[in-house]
């Protein structure tokens, strides 16, 4: 009987759906208990949200959030025994609300929204149809504690750990495989990594895998990622790899340009790929937009894999625009394609871009040997303060089309670095519209131009012989693409839901 109910129920809340929101009539009340369920989940609507308990009706007040899709049923993560003080572990009830909230995939997906408090907590899988909210004053607190974290297997475009010999690696905060339709947003709560422990264990070589990351989701289809603060992730702080459609909006990412050493009474820089954010890995069809980020590695880092298994895996990155970043990265790159760019790298479009004291804007790093291919890449109206270098590429198999336009640099040592490969040319440079000006003390070879070719046009200072003006007197612009990537056509609904008043 109890299972017929259910069915009965699951049938009528699917009569009454359309476009996966809730949409029934303003006084409607649909509140089921599934099958063997410890908690009671609610229908979500405009109009009415009341929500059903042994000890009778709660009320809470709505609150509006744009999403690729919006969801039917939501709990509160207090309901399932969390406690918000910054000291109790609720790694469980993370884990048993995604697991009860998962029942509703099929029938308008649901939302687990996090109240205001600070929340410690391990890590947790998510799941498919899935929307995890953060009220504004909701913090959540990485675990510290390596044995919160399992271990899991090498991702196969690395085939080894980054950072140890074992290969094996730390799952990361938030982790999810094989999901599609999955939204983490908020009005601009903090995911805080504490990472402190883990920089210091890790360069004190005291961990046997390579550090977690506050979240990663692979082979997965349609993520949001917005409106959040990110905080001093143990390692990388947002990685979705081997994923396509994924809108990444509107976050803060704060991490130290310093880190601690062993002693803790000095500070270093780290070279070892602590801090970059966020990362995309072997994707297609990526948006990230109007975020701001500080950060000791690169701002944004742009991959595909590791040497013979990023060639053997052979998924490149490509179809990734990139918008109204503001970048703050002293030691490091604005944007940087690679060093780990073995399965290729194409098809990538920044727009708008401000950069503030940062060694360079856009970089694109490997090693002879790492094979694969950087091409079609778009570069315009940036606006860069205070840099080290301008345009910093290092040797590459093969790397062609790459084009700047449209920017403005102040303070820079040096503004070009262009270095190929003897019989391996970069080929198809184009450079219009660029004013740099120099710092006080610039370097004495301000281009430093080898196995290069294209134009330049309206450029200042004076470019290199190998990238010659195209019509003096005349601006020329490069040859950006007319047609937008599918992902710029995707628009963010508007949701609703409730919260629970406490």
């Amino acid at each position: 009987m109890r299972s017929l109910l259910y069915t009965i129920g699951s049938l009528l809340i699917l009569l009454l759906s359309h476009d996966g929101g809730f949409t029934g009539a303003a006084d409607a009340e649909h509140t089921f208990r599934a099958a063997d369920a410890e908690h009671t989940f609610r229908a979500t609507d405009i109009h009415t949200h009341r929500h059903r308990r042994n000890h009778g009706h709660r009320r809470g007040e709505e609150f509006e959030y744009s999403a690729l899709s919006c969801r039917a049923y939501s709990a509160s993560l207090d309901e399932f025994g969390a406690v918000g003080d910054g000291v109790t572990s609720n790694t469980a009830a993370f884990r048993d609300a995604v697991s009860q909230l998962s029942r509703f995939a099929d029938y308008g997906g649901s939302l687990l929204f996090v109240p205001a408090g600070r929340w410690l907590t391990g890590s947790f899988n998510l799941t498919s149809h899935f929307t995890l909210f953060l009220h504004r004053d909701a913090v959540l607190l990485a675990s510290q504690e390596e044995s919160d974290y399992e271990v899991i297997e090498p991702l196969p475009s690395y085939g080894r750990g980054r950072e140890t010999d074992g290969g094996r690696r730390f799952i990361s905060l938030r982790f999810g495989s094989n999901l599609t339709d999955v939204v983490i947003t908020s009005e601009n709560g903090t995911i805080d990594g504490q990472g402190e422990p883990w920089w210091g264990k890790f360069k004190g070589g005291e961990l046997k895998y390579t550090r977690p990351y506050l979240i990663e989701i692979m082979h997965s289809d349609g993520i949001q990622i917005s409106n959040l603060t990110f905080l001093n992730s143990p390692s990388w702080h947002i990685h979705p790899v081997y994923s396509s459609n994924i809108v990444i909006q509107g976050l803060t990412i704060l991490a130290p340009v310093t880190v601690p050493n062993t002693t803790g009474s000095t500070l270093v820089r780290n070279h070892t790929d602590n801090l970059k954010i966020p990362i995309t890995d072997s994707c297609t069809n990526t948006r990230i937009e109007d975020c701001y980020i500080v950060s000791g590695d690169d701002c944004m880092a742009v991959k595909s894999g590791w040497d013979q298994y990023g060639i053997n895996y052979g998924m490149p990155t490509k179809q990734l625009l990139s918008r109204r970043l503001t970048c703050i990265s002293p030691d490091s790159a604005v944007i940087a394609l690679g060093s780990e760019m073995s399965g290729g790298i194409e098809d990538v479009r920044a727009e708008d871009i401000v950069a503030i004291n940062s060694e360079s804007g856009i970089r694109i790093k490997t090693a002879i040997g790492r094979g694969g291919y950087v091409k079609d890449v778009y570069v315009r109206g940036m606006t860069m303060q205070t840099m080290k270098y301008h345009y910093d590429p290092n040797a590459l198999p093969v790397i062609q089309n790459i084009n700047y336009q449209d920017m403005v640099a102040e303070n820079v040592t040096m503004p070009a670095q262009l270095a190929g490969i003897a019989g391996d040319q970069f080929t198809g440079i184009c450079i219009s519209n660029v004013t740099i000006t120099l710092s006080k003390k610039p370097k004495k070879v301000l281009w430093n131009c080898t196995d290069v070719s294209g134009y330049t046009s309206g450029v200042t200072p004076e470019p290199c012989q190998l990238l010659p003006e195209k019509q003096p007197g005349t601006v020329v612009p490069c040859n950006f693409p007319e047609s937008s990537i599918p992902i710029d056509e995707v628009k963010l609904q508007r949701c609703y839901s409730r919260r629970r008043l406490m």
